[in-house]
């Protein structure tokens, strides 16, 4: 999770995702529900200039709805969608060294290891690595 993710998460912060999802924006943000309970989020953010034909894939998932395949099925749903109503090439994600449930996910979805960022990443003061997953359009 980036620090840009407040954590503790207060409502105010819940609004503003909120706006953000609804309101004008090239990516795509979306919650996932689990029997009527919010369990978390997936989306779609485009990057711009050359890497236009690239989006980031990213995504969270509350620690009780771990290990049920709920990420899993939410990658697998989203990917298709996206390749189909966009132009993009490619789908990204940076995964922390120390996600290997995370990447498990992607791998299950298709995703292949692109790359090792080697100490790209700096959380609660650790320095790690940052594995590259990668799906093309061309991988369906």
């Amino acid at each position: 999770m980036r620090d840009l993710f407040p954590s503790p998460y207060t409502i105010n912060d819940a609004r503003r995702f909120i706006a953000r999802a609804t309101g004008p924006s090239p990516g795509l943000l979306l919650a996932i529900e689990v029997q009527g309970k919010a369990a978390g989020g997936i989306g779609i953010n485009p990057l711009n200039d050359t890497y236009r034909g690239t989006a980031e894939i990213g995504y969270w998932l509350a620690e009780p709805f771990w290990g049920n395949g709920i990420m899993t099925d939410a990658v697998r749903a989203l990917v298709p969608v996206t390749f189909d109503r966009t132009a993009l090439v490619r789908i990204q994600a940076g995964i922390f060294s120390n996600n290997p449930a995370s990447m498990q996910v992607l791998e299950k979805c298709g995703f292949v290891r692109e790359a090792v960022h080697r100490k790209a990443i700096t959380k609660h003061g650790m320095v790690m690595d940052e594995v590259m997953y990668v799906r093309f359009r061309n991988d369906r």
